[in-house]
């Protein structure tokens, strides 16, 4: 938990962009995994936690900004808790603990909401994501579980995206303990993969270095040696000499804030000439685009710079013809490279994406593409001191799109479509690292992890 301060001048800063109104904050329920008793292991809504600390379930909160009052509403254990769970503090030290003095039964919240919505009082409240938090929401606003959708106020959804996009000096120090523990994860994964292994054994080691040095992992774990599928979590695969491995992975703080790393690295330890090339291509993209970050450069633009990086390179290897401006505004490199370079990181992995991804990535000057694959871009707008983004670049061969686009003839004046034949069972490559844009430019998140050929050759031989 940070200093009481922190959480004083979160929701100092919050009423001020308010102004009036009840701003709601139903925290996160226990979710059952199979039977009542029997949960997934808890995690905290991030917004409650941004601005109330607390990390347990069953407690909700509400700002009046009007009469300046800030609530905690829960219940203290009973002694059938204690039983199973040890005696806890009261509710009232721990909600001292983040500058709140009011702590009221949960009965008590639903009563005084409705009270106010009844008179007319505007209700604030964020996009819910979870069944229980809309039910919740129904019985605080006297409204059908349809209806809640509603009461969503884009002025506290702008007024959150406005704090929580903007990270502070102790909140970078907790993305930084998460990295540390994010490069043990990747550093391990170089060194033990092997031919004859599961992908399966490996990744349940990878996470257990997540449980052992924090919260656990900020996200399911993907790796896979088939990279060109973007977000495989399946793990049955068995590695071979001549694989390519894709290993997204991120550990979460103790606060809750995530790392989010992506290397790919061979199976056998050495990279073949042909993966030499397209490794280089999406490496030499990805530090162009670290490159370019500094404040006010639309983050859009970084994108493009880093898809006609990719393009010049696949033109070198034979895959793609004609104009490179012509292939990125036409959209052909994302056969290659169909997703956005990155996305905001804090508290979520896809930092407040349950807002609404065009409420944080984009604005009024910066609109999205409908595009194929520069519409899956998250962040398009502006940087400014203090965001944390991803840069994650790729290049896949992905053999149902390929062979989609050869039979509706598509852009067959920049495709190379028989060369491609040689790579369909490529797999595909990505390589990811967290960067932190400062008043000057931008740092990157993080110990070293091996990125280039040389190291991460060196590191996978090191067994």
């Amino acid at each position: 938990m940070f200093n009481v301060k922190t959480y004083k001048s979160r929701r100092d800063k919050l009423k001020k962009s308010l102004k009036k109104g009840l701003a709601l904050f139903p925290g996160n329920e226990e979710c059952p995994m199979n039977y009542p008793a029997n949960t997934y292991h808890f995690r905290q809504d991030s917004n409650f936690l941004y601005y109330f600390g607390l990390d347990e379930p069953s407690l909700m909160a509400l700002i009046d900004i009007e009469n300046d009052r800030e609530m905690i509403f829960g219940n203290d254990v009973t002694m059938e808790d204690i039983i199973w769970m040890g005696p806890q503090p009261s509710l009232r030290d721990k909600a001292g603990q983040v500058g709140i003095n009011d702590v009221r039964p949960g009965s008590q919240l639903i009563e005084m909401v409705s009270s106010a919505v009844k008179q007319g009082r505007k209700a604030h409240i964020l996009p819910p994501y979870r069944g229980r938090q809309s039910l919740i929401l129904s019985s605080l606003l006297v409204c059908p579980p349809e209806l809640v959708k509603s009461f969503i106020s884009e002025d506290f959804i702008k007024a959150v995206i406005a704090q929580r996009s903007i990270k502070t000096k102790e909140e970078i120090e907790q993305i930084e303990e998460a990295h540390k523990i994010t490069a043990v994860m990747q550093i391990t994964a170089m060194k033990k993969a092997a031919a004859g292994m599961i992908e399966a054994d490996l990744a349940g080691e990878l996470e257990g270095i997540a449980l052992k040095g924090s919260a656990g992992v900020s996200f399911p774990i993907i790796l896979s040696v088939h990279g060109e599928i973007l977000h495989n979590h399946s793990h049955d695969n068995i590695m071979k000499n001549g694989d390519l491995l894709v290993l997204d992975c991120g550990a979460e703080s103790r606060l809750h804030y995530a790392a989010d790393i992506t290397r790919t690295f061979p199976v056998s330890g050495k990279f073949s000439a042909k993966q030499k090339t397209i490794y280089n291509i999406v490496l030499n993209a990805q530090l162009a685009a670290i490159n370019a970050m500094k404040p006010g450069v639309n983050y859009k633009d970084i994108h493009l710079l880093a898809a006609k990086e990719i393009t010049e390179g696949l033109k070198v290897a034979g895959l793609l013809k004609g104009n490179t401006d012509d292939i990125v505004n036409n959209g052909t490199h994302a056969l290659f490279f169909p997703h956005g370079l990155g996305h905001m990181m804090g508290l979520d992995v896809h930092d407040m994406e349950g807002l609404g991804e065009d409420y944080i990535g984009y604005n009024d000057k910066v609109k999205r593409s409908d595009q194929f694959g520069l519409a899956y871009l998250r962040m398009g707008k502006a940087l400014a001191p203090g965001m944390v983004i991803t840069v994650e670049p790729g290049i896949y061969f992905i053999p149902a799109l390929i062979h989609k686009w050869r039979t509706e003839n598509r852009f067959m004046d920049f495709i190379n479509y028989d060369k491609l034949e040689d790579y369909m069972d490529f797999g595909g490559i990505r390589i990811e690292d967290d960067v932190l844009v400062t008043e000057s430019g931008h740092r990157v998140i993080g110990g070293k992890i091996p990125k280039t050929i040389a190291e991460v050759e060196k590191t996978c031989q090191e067994k």
